[in-house]
C-alpha cells in the first residue's frame, strides 16, 4: 500500500495542506490533537475570520517585512483569488470591507471551519482527532514515519511524508503550544526565539484601568524607543484594565516586543487631534475658549475629547476643572494644547505569548525550500503556516500566508514510497 502523507496539526495551514494533498490523488492522514480540527481558525478576527486582503501579491509581501520574498512562490500558485474561489465553490460567500479585508457574508468563522473539513473529508483525508504526535520517526536524515499516541498506547505511522502545520505557541486552549518547534529542532532546524506578535501591551500607572474599554478610533500613535521615535500608526485604539490594544497597537506590538526584550525604554504618544496641526488645534482651542468663555474648563472638554479622557486631562494638564473658559491663559492653553498631540503612556511589556494572535519567530527560513516548503535538512519533512519565522500584521495577510503554504506544501508532498503500513 502507498504510504500516506501525514500532516501535523488541524489549523488552517493544515486543512489546506492536507486537502490539497487528497485532492492531487496522495493518501493523506490529518493527526489533530484536539477534539475537532480548526479551533484557533474558528476564533480568528474576532470569531469573524478575516480570511485574507484584496492587497496586490507586492503589497501584501510588503506587511511581512524583509523575510516577506519567501512567500512569493507560495503566493504565486495559490494566492487571495485561488483561495476566494475555492471557499466560492465550498458554498461560502463572501465581502470586503475596510482596508481590503476580506470576511464570510455570514461573519461566522465556524462556517469557513466547517466548509474546509468537508472539503477535507469529501477528498478522502483521513481526519484523526485526539491523537497527539509524541516525535517524528527519522533515519539517516530523512522522515521514517512519526508516533502517536492513542489513549494509553503509543503507535507508529510508517510514512516519508510529514508536513508539520502545528502553527505557533498562542492561544494554547486551541492546540497551538509550541510542539512543532520542539520536533523541528530535535531534527536539526533552527528555530529563530518565539515571541509574541500583534499582542495586546501593559502600560504604567493607572491611567490605562481608568480608561478601560475606551475605544478611540482616527487617532495617530507613535511609538518612541530609548527617547527616539521609531514608528507611527492612524487608526483604532483601546484601553484595557492592563493597557492598550486595538488595531494600531497590535501592529505596533512586535517592534514594542522586541525593543522590551532588549531592555530598552518605550512610550507610546496618542495624538488625538491628528487631522489639525499645532497652529489649527490651537485656533480651535481659542474659539471654543472663546465662545464657551462662561463654562468650566471641564465643560468645556466634552466638546474635545470622550467624557472618560477628562479626568486624565485634568490631571496630565493641572488645569483646574472649575476654571471658566475664559480665564484659561495662554500657557494652559498651550498645555492642553501639547496634551491633545502628545498624550504619553510607557509600555512596561506585552501581554503573553499566549494572548498573542500570532507567535513570532520559528523555523529559521534559510532551512526550508520557498518553492516546495519541504526541509533542506531532512528529506520529506514539510513546513507550512505560523511554524514558519514570518509574519505580518493585521488585515488578512497571517491566514492567507498559512492557506498558502498549506497549499503549496501539498502540492508538493506527495509520497512515492511504498510501505506495508
Amino acid at each position: 500500500m502507498k504510504s500516506p502523507v501525514v500532516v501535523i496539526g488541524g489549523g488552517a495551514a493544515g486543512l489546506l495542506a492536507a486537502g490539497r494533498a487528497a485532492q492531487i490523488g496522495a493518501r493523506v492522514i490529518l493527526l489533530e490533537k484536539m477534539g475537532n480540527p480548526g479551533r484557533k481558525l474558528a476564533i480568528t478576527g474576532k470569531g469573524r475570520c478575516n480570511l485574507t486582503n484584496i492587497a496586490t501579491v507586492r503589497e501584501f509581501i510588503g506587511h511581512f517585512g524583509p523575510d516577506g520574498k519567501f512567500l512569493y512562490q507560495s503566493f504565486s500558485v495559490f494566492f487571495s483569488e485561488e483561495l476566494l474561489n475555492l471557499l466560492h465553490q465550498l458554498g461560502i460567500e463572501t465581502k470586503t470591507e475596510r482596508g481590503g479585508r476580506v470576511f464570510p457574508v455570514s461573519d461566522s468563522a465556524r462556517d469557513i471551519v466547517d466548509a474546509l473539513v468537508l472539503w477535507n473529508r469529501k477528498n478522502g483525508v483521513d481526519i484523526r482527532c485526539k491523537q497527539p504526535v509524541t516525535r517524528l520517526i527519522l533515519d539517516e536524515r530523512t522522515i521514517r514515519g512519526v508516533e502517536i499516541k492513542t489513549g494509553q498506547k503509543t503507535e507508529k505511522i510508517e510514512t516519508g511524508t510529514v508536513i508539520l502545520a502545528t502553527g505557533g505557541a498562542s492561544y494554547p486552549g486551541t492546540g497551538s503550544t509550541g510542539d512543532g518547534y520542539r520536533w523541528a529542532e530535535s531534527a536539526g532546524h533552527t528555530i529563530i526565539p518565539i515571541r509574541p506578535a500583534l499582542v495586546p501591551l501593559e502600560t504604567d500607572g493607572p491611567v490605562a484601568q481608568h480608561l478601560q474599554g475606551l475605544s478611540l478610533r482616527n487617532v495617530r500613535v507613535a511609538v518612541f524607543i530609548d527617547g527616539k521615535k521609531e514608528t507611527d500608526g492612524f487608526g483604532e485604539m483601546l484601553f484595557t484594565h492592563y493597557g492598550v490594544s486595538g488595531p494600531i497597537i497590535l501592529t505596533q506590538s512586535d517592534l514594542i516586543a522586541r525593543a522590551l526584550m532588549h531592555k530598552q525604554s518605550v512610550e507610546i504618544s496618542i495624538d488625538l487631534k491628528p487631522a489639525l496641526d499645532a497652529h489649527q488645534l490651537d485656533t480651535r482651542l481659542r474659539r471654543d475658549l472663546n465662545t464657551y468663555g462662561k463654562r468650566h474648563f471641564q465643560n468645556l472638554l466634552k466638546e474635545l475629547m470622550p467624557q472618560s479622557l477628562i479626568p486624565v486631562c485634568l490631571d496630565a494638564t493641572g488645569i483646574p476643572e472649575n476654571k471658566p473658559a475664559h480665564q484659561i491663559n495662554r500657557q494652559e492653553r498651550v498645555t492642553l494644547r501639547k496634551w491633545l498631540k502628545n498624550f504619553r503612556l510607557k509600555i512596561i511589556k506585552s501581554r503573553p505569548i499566549s494572548e498573542a494572535i500570532v507567535t513570532a519567530g520559528g523555523i529559521h527560513l534559510k532551512e526550508v525550500n520557498p518553492k516546495t516548503l519541504e526541509s533542506l535538512i531532512i528529506h520529506g519533512l514539510f513546513f507550512a503556516g505560523e511554524i514558519l519565522n514570518i509574519h505580518a500584521d493585521t488585515g488578512g495577510y497571517n491566514l492567507q500566508a498559512a492557506f498558502s503554504t498549506g497549499w503549496a506544501a501539498g502540492s508538493q508532498a506527495l509520497s512515492e514510497k511504498d510501505s506495508d503500513y
